[in-house]
C-alpha cells in the first residue's frame, strides 16, 4: 500500500469514527495536496488538480474542502502565504498542539514542528500584557533550509 493510500484510508476511518464525511471532494483535494507534496493556494489547487488528475473542481469547493480539512486537523493554512498543506501529525490519532511552520525562503520547503506547550504558555502571557488575546496560535517562521544553505 503507497503512503498515500495508507494516509487516505486512515483518514477515511478517522471521518467516519467522528461522525464525519469525507465526500469525494474532500477526499480529491486531500489526494491533491498529498500528491503535490508542498503548499498550495486554492487557486492552485484547482490548476494542480486540472494537469495532474484530469478533474475539473471548482475554487469554492476547494475552499469548502480546505476548510473541512483544516477543522478536522489533516491540513493547515499558512496564513502569511494563504497557501495550504497537509499536517505532517496525519496519521497520529492525539492532539497536535500548536504547529510551528519552518519555511525556506529560497525553495519554498516548509517543515512543520509543534511548538513546546510552555513557550506557547508564555507567548500567550506576553500578548495579554500587550492587551491581545491569542485566538488562533500558530507560527510561521522564515528562513533558509540546510540544502539552500550549501
Amino acid at each position: 500500500m503507497t503512503e498515500v493510500n495508507r494516509i487516505l484510508e486512515h483518514v477515511t476511518k478517522s471521518c467516519t469514527a467522528r461522525d464525519k464525511q469525507l465526500t469525494a471532494k474532500r477526499k480529491l483535494v486531500l489526494k491533491v495536496l498529498l500528491h503535490a507534496d508542498k503548499a498550495l493556494s486554492a487557486y492552485e489547487l484547482v490548476d494542480y488538480c486540472k494537469e495532474h488528475f484530469a478533474e475539473t473542481i471548482q475554487a469554492m469547493t476547494v475552499y469548502r474542502a480546505l476548510d473541512f480539512l483544516e477543522n478536522e486537523s489533516f491540513a493547515h493554512k499558512l496564513k502569511v502565504s494563504n497557501k495550504y498543506i497537509i499536517c505532517s501529525h496525519i496519521l497520529c490519532d492525539h492532539e497536535h498542539g500548536t504547529p510551528q511552520f519552518l519555511i525556506c525562503s529560497k525553495c519554498n520547503k516548509i517543515t512543520e514542528q509543534t511548538i513546546e506547550p510552555m513557550i506557547m504558555t508564555g507567548l500567550q502571557s506576553q500578548a495579554k500584557q500587550k492587551g491581545f488575546t491569542v485566538t488562533q496560535p500558530q507560527l510561521e517562521i522564515n528562513g533558509v533550509c540546510d540544502e539552500c544553505v550549501n
